[in-house]
């Protein structure tokens, strides 16, 4: 099981794994820990991340980026619309209504919903990840904005499920963060102790978000969130880019918004000088070399003077700052530190009003650009049962309050109920209950449509199917089951009918006219009870009857009247499973997300192939310049004579020459062709340079053996004593090998220094090292040949026999059993034990 994190921002992307060490972030190909959120298409494959976004300028129609927003939002939406004018790629409308993208994509006109964008860019994340496991990767955790909504987030997990992957949970960046902070602490208080408080400032290129947390050991609540989802880096960039463009136009006369690419050029260099003023605080140039119509031009910029512009943009910093502390009813007292993370944190004005707000210094203990996917990786090892992780729980929270409306017989119009009012614990689940006798439907929607950052509150309808009346014609118990899941979003789970059967031999259920049988109760029961809502939700719910039941009762009707006198019937309950039809707005159906899941897999199969492609063609180009430098003046231009060079040279051009006019687009096979019709030329050449290098060396290996068996053979004549045990026809033969041996590499040393260095060798290195291996297979054995060990003589046996034990205690050794003291017997003894079978 895969254990991956993956946070998927506006600008860049970042991808954490764990390992037996802990978290890791990977980098990419290029050795980079961060992957732009760019997409660029080509007539014959993709590009994503890096080599995508070296092609903003140059293909900026075709190059997709700032995509994230766009999840789960009509075309209508009026982000969408405000968007549209700074981006280079072409924006339509989707038939859904929703919104999407066209480019030229493979020779054709595309169009892509955004889920389809998010796709590509997740399935590169995964091959970076794939490329560092060493192994598939399906399981993941996924961080979106703590702000996204119900649609929003159901759009994300679409991409994901396109992109071939299983998100465990979708966890807001916020919580992430925490996460990361908290799950190493040692110093947390216990359960039963005051949790400590810490708030989390996360300002991206896109977004602001502030979180405030609680800890315990082992536990991590959060308590408030609050965001501003159009403060961010990039409204830091627009400000200098709007400057820039009016100061160049009064000075060079140029409408730089009227050509996008001049714009999207310019922005590019704003985010630069932004990111140096950051650090310095004199005078930055910002210069531009043919610019707009070839001018150049040049401007300067200082921190005070940028600060001053961004004044609107700062004094926005303390709303959700001030926000989180009043719906947590928390003092800034109560906090304990202050973690920024996000790279627009690093601004130095955005951290004083941090700082001044809560009047404390602000912590950085945080990696600023990748707390958000570390806690990701850790949310998904907690999930996995790969990996064993400190028990850490964690809960999170409903960003806005939701509320349900259901067509009432009973009131004859329209009945809504909060069911998770704001910063309700999630994921949780409640069920109500309902009296119906025909099937029914419930409206979701967020009933602060103000606190939203997106125009509309629907979260779609909900048809409960089959329900029918009783045997008697009164309505049916149906129990509906809604819930928040682990990915903050809003479904009804599940519905069931109550069937109450009455048993024969019982008195019927007494039952008072004031309860009529059209009337209609909407009763919430809390499930859960691990978390700690549950139980003081349960408890208002017991004391406080009328604020969780609506009926057309009068309150002296909610309770069913019966006489004290009537006996109880005996019953019997049965629930069936209601069928639930759900339609969310923008909601991608099975039968499409399968299609989109096959497109994606065609595109990565053509992206493999072009790039095998493009592998080849630059294979045979890297051959043409390696060999044309190599015979002109190199190292192989001595081993072929001079028409074979010039007609090999002339075979190099026209092949060069042939890859940039008609090879310029060929098939993988037709450039492995051109390959191999190139080597059957240079390949001769090449074998004899390298047997010129390595030659000598074999031959001076031989020459070593030769002198190492004729100083034997010296030893030997000299009747040395540590050869004086070898046989005289063994050492002849011996002495011939090396006679024939060194005859022959005289004779192949003469040859190959008569031949010219063009022609082929006489001798190969490979035949030298067969002669080396063949004189040492002869030699070797015969003097090597240990000396016998000498036996001691007879009458020092007979008196060892004499003085040893004379009855049958012999510790294990009889008679027989002579110390063998010779090395041969030992050295045989050795040779044996490999194929014995010890039992």
């Amino acid at each position: 099981m895969s254990v991956v994190g993956f946070d998927l921002g506006f600008q860049s992307c970042y991808v954490a794994v764990a390992r037996a060490g802990g978290i890791e972030t990977v980098a990419n190909e290029y050795s980079d820990r961060s992957t732009p959120s760019c997409i660029s298409f080509g007539p014959k494959s993709r590009s994503i991340g890096a080599a995508a976004k070296s092609q903003v300028i140059s293909n900026a129609k075709n190059t997709l980026q700032g995509f994230k927003r766009f999840h789960g939002r009509a075309y209508t939406d009026p982000f969408v619309q405000a968007e549209k004018p700074g981006l280079a790629c072409e924006l339509v409308e989707l038939p859904m209504g929703s919104t999407g993208f066209k480019a030229h994509v493979f020779g054709g006109r595309e169009t892509f919903t955004t889920e389809q964008v998010t796709a590509m860019l997740l399935t590169k994340l995964k091959e970076t990840a794939e490329s560092a496991l060493k192994k598939p990767v399906v399981d993941c955790v996924v961080a979106v904005p703590c702000f996204f909504t119900d649609a929003e987030r159901r759009s994300v997990m679409d991409a994901t499920q396109i992109a071939g992957l299983n998100c465990l949970r979708l966890i807001n960046e916020t919580t992430a963060v925490a996460l990361a902070y908290g799950i190493y602490k040692q110093d947390l208080p216990a359960p039963e102790e005051k949790p400590r408080i810490v708030v989390f400032v996360d300002m991206g290129h896109s977004a602001y978000q502030v979180s405030v947390c609680a800890f315990n050991k082992g536990k991590l609540k959060v308590l408030a969130t609050a965001f501003d989802s159009y403060v961010g880096g990039r409204k830091f960039d627009d400000v200098l880019v709007a400057y820039f463009c009016e100061e160049f136009g009064k000075k060079y006369k140029l409408d730089i918004k009227s050509k996008i690419r001049p714009l999207l050029r310019l922005a590019q260099e704003c985010e630069k000088l932004k990111k140096l003023m950051s650090a310095n605080a004199s005078d930055l140039p910002l210069n531009i070399e043919c610019f707009m119509n070839d001018i150049d031009v040049s401007g300067t910029m200082n921190r005070g003077h940028f600060e001053e512009m961004c004044d609107s943009l700062l004094s926005r910093i303390e709303g959700p700052l001030r926000s989180v502390l009043e719906q947590a009813k928390l003092k800034k007292e109560d906090v304990y530190a202050v973690e920024i993370v996000g790279g627009a944190t690093r601004i130095p004005a955005v951290k004083e009003r941090i700082i001044r707000f809560f009047g404390k210094e602000v912590s950085t203990t945080l990696n600023a650009d990748e707390a958000v996917t570390r806690g990701c990786a850790l949310q998904c090892a907690i999930l996995s049962p790969a990996f064993k992780v400190r028990e850490f729980s964690i809960t999170d929270l409903v960003p806005y309050p939701i509320s349900l409306k259901w067509n009432s017989p009973a009131e004859e119009g329209l009945s809504d109920c909060e069911v998770f009012p704001k910063n309700h614990a999630a994921p949780f689940s409640k069920v109500l209950t309902f009296y119906r006798k025909e099937p029914f439907t419930l409206d979701a929607y967020y009933s602060a449509p103000k606190e939203l950052p997106y125009p509309d509150p629907s979260l779609g309808q909900f048809h409960v199917q089959k329900v029918a009346p009783q045997a008697d014609g009164s309505s049916s118990k149906v129990k509906v089951k809604v819930r928040v899941n682990v990915h903050g979003i809003f479904s009804v789970s599940s519905a069931s009918l109550v069937e109450v059967q009455k048993t024969d031999d019982s008195e019927e259920p007494m039952e008072t006219d004031q309860t009529t049988k059209d009337e209609e109760k909407m009763q919430v029961d809390q499930e859960e009870a691990k978390q700690e809502e549950a139980q003081s939700t349960q408890a208002e719910t017991k004391s406080n009857p009328e604020e969780m039941e609506t009926s057309q009762a009068t309150p002296k009707d909610k309770k069913t009247d019966q006489p004290p006198q009537a006996k109880k019937a005996k019953v019997k309950t049965s629930t069936i499973e209601l069928p639930i039809d759900h339609y969310p707005p923008w909601q991608i159906g099975r039968d499409m997300l399968n299609l989109f899941l096959e497109n994606e897999g065609k595109m990565i199969m053509q992206d493999k192939l072009e790039k095998e492609r493009n592998d080849a063609k630059n294979a045979v180009e890297e051959y043409v310049y390696e060999m044309r430098d190599k015979l002109c003046g190199g190292i192989y231009e001595k081993f072929v004579n001079e028409d074979d060079r010039n007609r090999f040279i002339l075979k190099l051009e026209d092949t060069e020459n042939w890859l940039y006019e008609d090879g310029e687009d060929q098939s993988k096979q037709v450039y492995i062709d051109k390959l191999t019709d190139l080597k059957n030329l240079g390949h001769p050449i090449q074998a004899r340079y390298l047997e010129f290098e390595e030659r000598p060396k074999a031959f001076d290996e031989l020459g070593k053996q030769i002198q190492l068996y004729m100083k034997v053979i010296h030893a030997f004549k000299s009747k040395e004593e540590a050869y004086d045990h070898l046989d005289p026809a063994d050492m002849d033969k011996v002495e011939k090998s090396i006679n024939e041996a060194m005859e022959w590499m005289n004779n192949k040393m003469n040859l190959q220094m008569k031949q010219n260095l063009t022609a082929d060798p006489v001798v190969k290195t490979k035949d030298i090292q067969a002669k080396t291996k063949e004189l040492m297979n002869t030699c070797n054995p015969i003097v090597s040949k240990p000396k016998p060990k000498v036996e001691p003589p007879k009458e020092e046996q007979q008196a060892g026999e004499q003085n040893g034990p004379v009855d049958n205690n012999t510790n294990g050794q009889g008679p027989q059993a002579t110390e063998q003291s010779s090395d041969s017997a030992a050295s045989e003894a050795e040779k044996k034990l490999p194929e014995m079978d010890i039992e």
